[in-house]
Formats: C-alpha cells, sequence, structure tokens
C-alpha cells in the first residue's frame, strides 16, 4: 500500500514538473475556485488553460486550484477571469448569471450570493421593528437594477468629468481627475453589476485602469489624450450595457489620432472636443444617443 502512495506521489511530482516546463518563467498560485465535480473539473481547466502560457490543475475535493503561468504573458486575474466567464466562481470574480445557469444541474454548486439575498430578506423583517429603525436605514435603500446603476455612476461620473479637463485642455486637472477615475474604478463591487455588465467590465476592467494610470502619471496633455482615446472606447462599451438616467452623447472627431479618428462620451449634445480644446472646440459631431 506504502509503494502505492509513494508511486502516485512520484507521478503527481512529474506531472506538476512537466507543466512547469511546458510555461515559461513558470509562477505558481494557489486559489480557491468553487465547483462540484470532475466535469467541473474539465471544464474549468480547459477554460483557464493556454498551451505554454497557462495551466489550470483544480481539485474538486478541496476546491482549490494551482494556476501555473507566465506572468509576461498572462495573470492571476485574467485565468480567473476566462473561468468566471465559463460559469464558476472564485473568491476574486463571479461568473455572470447566465453562464452559471447554463451549467449541467449537476454543476450548479451553491454559490455565495444565496447567503447574501438571505441577508437582505431578514434585513427587511427588520424594518419592521421600529426600535432598529437606524440600523436599517442601509436596507432601506432600493436594491436589484437601481442599486447596479449606482456600482458604475460614480465611474462614469468622474469619465465625464476627465473629458472636461481635456476640453480645457489642462493636464494637471486632467492628472487629477484620472486618480478620482481610478479610484471609482477600484471601489466597483462586481457581485452587484447585472450579468450583462459583469461580462464587459470583465472584459475592459483591466485596459480602463491601465489608461487611468498613464494619464495619472504625467501631466503632458497630448499623451493623455492618447490613451483618453482607448479608454473612451471601452467606456462606450461598458456604457452600452449600464442603465443610465439620462441620454448620453458617444461623439466623434475625424481629425484625432493623426487624422484615424477619435470618439468620446458626453452628457451635453453639443460638440466639445476633448482631443483639440479651444484649438477646434466644435471639431465633431454626435453619432450615437445612448438612452
Amino acid at each position: 500500500m506504502n509503494s502505492i502512495k509513494i508511486l502516485m506521489a512520484i507521478i503527481l511530482l512529474l506531472s506538476f514538473t512537466a507543466c512547469n516546463a511546458q510555461v515559461k518563467n513558470a509562477r505558481t498560485e494557489s486559489v480557491k475556485i468553487y465547483g462540484n465535480c470532475a466535469m467541473c473539473e474539465s471544464t474549468i481547466e480547459k477554460a483557464g488553460n493556454i498551451k505554454k502560457v497557462a495551466q489550470v490543475d483544480w481539485n474538486k475535493d478541496t476546491k482549490m486550484a494551482a494556476l501555473t503561468f507566465d506572468p509576461s504573458k498572462t495573470s492571476q486575474d485574467e485565468i480567473l477571469k476566462r473561468i468566471a466567464l465559463a460559469g464558476y466562481d472564485s473568491d476574486q470574480f463571479l461568473a455572470p448569471d447566465d453562464a452559471y445557469s447554463k451549467l449541467p444541474e449537476c454543476c450548479q454548486y451553491e454559490r455565495k450570493t444565496k447567503v447574501v439575498a438571505k441577508m437582505e430578506m431578514s434585513k427587511d423583517q427588520a424594518m419592521e421593528d421600529h426600535s432598529k429603525h437606524n440600523m436599517d436605514v442601509t436596507a432601506d435603500k432600493p436594491t436589484g437594477p437601481v442599486q447596479e446603476v449606482s456600482q458604475l455612476k460614480a465611474v462614469f461620473d468622474n469619465y465625464f468629468t476627465l473629458k472636461d479637463a481635456f476640453v480645457k485642455s489642462d493636464g494637471t486637472l486632467a492628472s487629477t481627475e484620472a486618480k478620482e477615475l481610478l479610484n471609482a474604478l477600484n471601489a466597483v463591487q462586481m457581485n452587484k453589476l447585472s450579468s450583462e455588465e459583469h461580462v464587459v467590465w470583465m472584459k475592459v476592467m483591466k485596459d480602463l485602469k491601465f489608461d487611468t494610470e498613464h494619464i495619472e502619471e504625467t501631466k503632458v496633455v497630448g499623451h493623455q489624450r492618447d490613451h483618453f482615446n482607448t479608454l473612451s472606447d471601452n467606456m462606450y462599451q461598458l456604457l452600452k450595457v449600464s442603465k443610465q438616467e439620462t441620454p448620453t452623447f458617444y461623439q466623434h472627431c475625424p481629425m484625432a489620432n493623426n487624422g484615424k479618428g477619435a470618439n468620446w462620451l458626453s452628457k451635453e449634445n453639443a460638440v466639445k472636443n476633448p482631443y483639440y480644446g479651444s484649438q477646434m472646440l466644435t471639431c465633431g459631431k454626435t453619432v450615437e444617443t445612448i438612452d
């Protein structure tokens, strides 16, 4: 019996070593990923694996996964995003509801969000007790879609303030506003986004933060505007799946970006060009109204 255990340990060790050999500059991290069975194991590992870049080894008993990857080509977050899009929660990323619902019945593990629903119910019941009124101020706030919009409201509001700084061609102000936008991005609670928002958020989150960080780090307005261009493209994708109280105008300047054209979002239909400011303030037009 002992010899069998030793043999199994050697096989596991050789498998792990072979995995590391396939992935250059291999780093291994352990994370918890929720699932139930061998079918879950196959789906999780297939979603996370990239040949010669990332390898996932998930244990259905412990729910722990060993992520072995080349940090110069991917990251733990990127691997977990792909796994979440396949329907499996981790402590870092929740799977979209529609992805989870498509899992076979045997694979539909108990989700942590169910606990939150029970807690919200108990708060509603407590509201009937007037002696606990002060404790239940947060429970009296709207839940559901309104709460989901509020998760991104600060993000969009700070984006528009940043856009206004570029209209003024003020690199110092843009740097300050970018810091506020970055704080808003970091404050988003993904588990409170709608399923549509969640899918897009996971696709654009990294790039949104990348461009915002670069705008904050410099006061050279030309370089900042380069990043504002790609920031606006990703912000547009996010706003398209988010419910808004008032219309937003998607605007285009054909001369920006070295003649390739560039877009931005505005709360005003009147064009105020963030890529040229006072030099060509009204250059551009509204190409789409997002309700």
